[in-house]
């Protein structure tokens, strides 16, 4: 039987949880909970979703979340091959909003704070400078902070997260997450299905099949619950693998545009251009900056 989608961490009597992953993979469920999660992926790559946002990930990726919100970091496919030797790691910090007591962040002095918070609720992804500060940190906080230090540890990461001027948002603006816990096996299948067959020519009769209800049927369930029709959907998730394929610098433009599930250069071009804001070219060069 597969895991809720709505995931209930065990109770401790800490304020809040800390947490070295190290697995061959990372949780491939698509789930939500109550608590803030602020994650750093130390080694590993794949696809990270989050609410509506598609998004490649890899060493360094640094993600803040709020309560609530859906996502799933999925480890590309060799991860799941034992064979393979590979492994993940990554450190994850779990805590609810009132961790330090109910009226805590209604302070005059917690304001900064406050509005990560609140930030953190569309989801937040920070770039180089700030990442490499926050790696430190939650190293610190996993490795030597111990009783109150640990508190002070994590109060000062989130200070510096809410004074960094390099975050980004990552779902749309007024996303909300419409998915109950019952629909969990349906929205799994769909995100397992599409992950594992992105390459090819997908029919929407078959994912609907799948699924369990008719094409238009699962037009409409899908868009409601994805806040993008199941198009776009798939449009990002093979952008998403172009990305990825991007920042090797194995492939050429071509073979890339054919390994992610494009059948002509011309149109790999405008969706990858449609969904990024940039050519292929001027992404590989801005990644490169970065």
């Amino acid at each position: 039987m597969k895991q809720p989608l709505r995931k209930d961490l065990e109770p401790v009597a800490a304020s809040f949880i800390v947490k070295k992953l190290v697995e061959p993979h990372f949780d491939p469920n698509w789930h939500f909970h109550p608590q803030y999660q602020l994650f750093l992926v130390e080694e590993g790559t794949g696809t990270r979703f989050i609410g509506d946002s598609i998004k490649p990930f890899g060493p360094g990726d640094l993600v803040f979340l709020g309560p609530n919100l859906p996502h799933l970091w999925r480890s590309d496919q060799i991860y799941f091959d034992r064979q393979s030797g590979l492994k993940t790691r990554g450190i994850v910090v779990y805590f609810t909003e009132d961790f330090l007591g109910p009226d805590f962040f209604a302070r005059r002095e917690m304001a900064p704070l406050r509005q990560l918070l609140n930030q953190a609720r569309q989801g937040l992804e920070w770039t180089k400078h700030t990442r490499s500060r926050a790696e430190t940190a939650l190293h610190n906080l996993t490795n030597q902070a111990v009783g109150f230090d640990r508190v002070l540890s994590l109060l000062s990461l989130l200070n510096d997260l809410s004074r960094a001027t390099d975050q980004r948002y990552l779902t749309s603006p007024g996303y909300t997450n419409t998915v109950k816990p019952t629909e969990t096996d349906r929205m799994q299948l769909v995100h397992d299905y599409v992950l594992g067959h992105f390459p090819d020519d997908l029919s929407l009769d078959t994912i609907a099949d799948l699924a369990g209800m008719t094409s238009p049927a699962f037009c409409r369930y899908f868009k409601t619950r994805a806040n993008k029709t199941f198009s776009e959907f798939v449009s990002e998730v093979r952008i998403g693998h172009a990305c990825k394929l991007l920042m090797s610098g194995k492939l050429n433009i071509t073979q890339i545009s054919f390994e992610s599930g494009f059948r002509t250069l011309s149109n790999f071009n405008r969706q990858f251009k449609d969904i990024t804001g940039q050519t292929p070219s001027a992404y590989v060069k801005t990644y490169r900056q970065l």
